[in-house]
């Protein structure tokens, strides 16, 4: 073979392989975007106390630092520019937290979800009710149990509201549901973007297993080769598949991350739920904690509309869970000082009809990424409530046992994020066993108030008092942007 037909060869293969995304883009040994042709598959490994880049994680919390967060909103960016070329996701899934328990006080993975929430922020999603249709960009993300496949002390799913549209993934996938997960993607044919964040052992296992399963003899990564790399198998239409591989060359700085200013106004609570009220009890139950203090917020902004319900926040939301762990302004910085913080398990599910996409259920991340920025801006330990569904008739009652009388949470000041509608029955279901209380009923939290902060304490004795003097600081007066802030 001379060489000129040897280069026309050359080309020819060259120009399949671009055909399938595989290609190079520009000449340069970047790859091409996937095509929007194909099925793509796209893993992003995210970092746990095995397999991490030194000064992402830290190791007694297993929580981001600040360089992992700088790097997760980092590669949203890199992930809808040069991976999917500005193609919107089909759907995005990550690991359940509560499947992976870390360091010598179980902490459960939160890394996987707030390592791909900040692309969810960059994607937008249309829903329908009835005659009403919206769209807001802050995708939904599935992280829910598959049921008859749920972790150890985590509480049995509600059978009246199942998501097998929002089943997330397994750290240790011993009963090959996510190997299920990805087979019935496959099978579909239909192309789109479909990507997946979790470990290093849980991606290296699942690639093994499709390319078991699907007999496609790619040549996989036999290694953890970094926080930058971005694992893809495209499958076009006649059902060939490629392996290709990104490295987004990432080198986020070790500072917290510095948001252009959201408009925020002048920072008194001018924003109070409905109105200034302190309620004081006493004469504690027996078994009521001491010398205990709980902040409880809200998630961030997530209802565009009355109707509106995805699981997750909406852009605005990101601005404001972002700001939680800043100095910018006068949010939770200075005002309050926890040395734990708490939410529900993200994998719990949030009723809610959606006639666009067909999902009466979503999984209910919001209120757990609200504050997780605070507590890894603060490296505080971060755990979930798990033990009960915070939807069941129980729950006001159960959270109140779980918090107020649970003797470990003497002494202690934590931050909640919760359920709004929740948290006034909760405050309920504490004062119900008092002695005497100055009023029977806390208030209302109004569905437009994102801002406040209620506050209760437990004295030496148990007395209670219960406020809303405190609030974050955020949106007194303007919207915050219906964009997320870009990095």
């Amino acid at each position: 073979m001379n060489r000129i037909v040897q280069s026309l060869v050359l080309s020819f293969a060259l120009t399949l392989l671009a055909g399938c995304g595989g290609g190079s883009g520009s000449g340069s040994n970047t790859p091409a975007p996937l095509s929007a042709d194909n099925l793509n598959l796209i893993f992003v490994v995210s970092p746990d106390l095995a397999y991490h880049a030194e000064g992402d994680l830290y190791k007694d919390t297993a929580n981001l630092t600040n360089q992992g967060v700088q790097r997760s909103l980092m590669l949203a960016s890199y992930l809808q520019q040069q991976v999917l070329g500005t193609n919107k996701v089909s759907r995005i899934y990550a690991l359940q937290p509560m499947s992976h328990l870390q360091t010598t006080n179980a902490t459960p993975d939160m890394s996987a979800l707030l390592y791909i929430e900040q692309f969810a922020m960059l994607n937008q999603i249309t829903l329908s009710s009835g005659q009403n249709s919206a769209s807001n960009y802050g995708y939904p993300i599935n992280v829910s149990y598959k049921l008859g496949s749920l972790p150890d002390g985590v509480a049995t799913p509600d059978p009246k509201t199942p998501c097998s549209t929002c089943q997330g993934l397994v750290f240790n996938d011993s009963k090959g549901d996510n190997a299920a997960l990805v087979d019935a993607i496959v099978k579909t044919k239909a192309p789109g973007f479909h990507v997946f964040s979790a470990p290093w052992e849980t991606i290296s296992a699942l690639l093994s297993s499709i390319n078991t399963r699907q007999g496609y003899q790619l040549a996989l990564p036999a290694r953890y080769t970094g926080p930058n790399a971005v694992h893809a198998i495209s499958i076009t239409p006649s059902g060939a598949a490629s392996l290709i591989t990104y490295d987004s060359a990432l080198s986020p700085p070790a500072s917290y991350p510095a948001l252009p200013p959201p408009p925020l106004g002048n920072t008194a609570c001018t924003v109070l739920t409905p109105s200034p009220f302190a309620i004081t009890a006493t004469g504690a139950p027996a078994g009521t904690n001491t010398n205990q203090t709980l902040y409880l917020v809200r998630h961030a902004e997530a209802h565009p509309t009355n109707w509106w319900e995805s699981g997750n926040y909406v852009a605005a939301g990101q601005w404001r869970a972002l700001a939680l762990g800043s100095t910018l302004g006068d949010t939770l910085r200075g005002k309050i000082a926890p040395s734990q913080v708490w939410s529900i398990d993200p994998a719990q599910v949030i009723p809610g009809a959606s006639s666009s996409w067909g999902n009466s259920s979503w999984s209910y991340v919001r209120p757990s990424l609200t504050v997780a920025p605070y507590a890894m801006a603060n490296n505080l330990p971060y755990n979930l409530v798990a033990d009960f569904e915070l939807f069941a008739v129980d729950s006001p009652s159960k959270t109140r046992d779980f918090f107020f009388k649970t003797a470990k949470f003497s002494g202690t000041t934590m931050l909640l994020a919760w359920e709004h509608d929740h948290i006034p029955w909760i405050v309920d279901a504490l004062l119900a066993g008092y002695a005497s209380k100055s009023q029977s009923l806390a208030p209302a939290w109004p569905g437009a108030d994102y801002d406040s902060i209620w506050t209760v304490t437990l004295d030496a004795v148990g007395n209670a008092t219960v406020t809303n003097a405190k609030c974050e600081g955020i949106d007194l007066g303007s919207p915050l942007p219906s964009t997320a802030p870009v990095f």
